[in-house]
């Protein structure tokens, strides 16, 4: 089990983590990265993780099950995590089924990739190639 002060709780945590913070995903595991501001206190906490297992991974029992093996998983993995930063881990239908040592080998690789520093890399808006590029998403009635 994870200590507490690892533990994400709130969800105003999950969604700026979820809007803001780099993703990476495996097959049966995406994980969003949000490292702590350089500025701010939380540069010096614990690194805190947050789960979400939802109901295509299968029945509550498995769906509790999986959460469980991936919160066991991350407490070896949270030295591995800078100071003060957020991780939410969310498993996909097929953690269900998979064994222990593929989970935890799609995790460090959802991981590693969230992690990993993008080299000259601009975040692209949504539908902002339709607007400049002028096609798309306009009115019919003008055809």
């Amino acid at each position: 089990m994870l200590s507490p002060q690892n533990r994400m709780r709130r969800s105003t945590e999950f969604s700026a983590v979820l809007r803001s913070g780099r993703r990476a995903g495996r097959e049966a595991i995406s994980v969003a990265f949000l490292p702590a501001p350089a500025d701010s206190a939380q540069a010096e906490a614990a690194p805190r993780v947050g789960f979400a297992v939802g109901r295509q991974v299968g029945k509550a029992v498995v769906r509790k099950r999986v959460q469980r093996r991936l919160r066991h998983l991350m407490r070896a993995r949270l030295g591995d995590l800078p100071a003060g930063s957020l991780l939410v881990v969310r498993a996909k239908p097929l953690a269900a089924s998979l064994g222990y040592d593929t989970l935890a080998a799609q995790l460090d690789g959802a991981i590693a990739a969230a992690m990993r520093p993008r080299k000259n890399a601009t975040r692209r808006r949504k539908g902002s190639s339709a607007r400049e590029s002028g096609r798309g998403g306009g009115d019919l009635a003008g055809s």
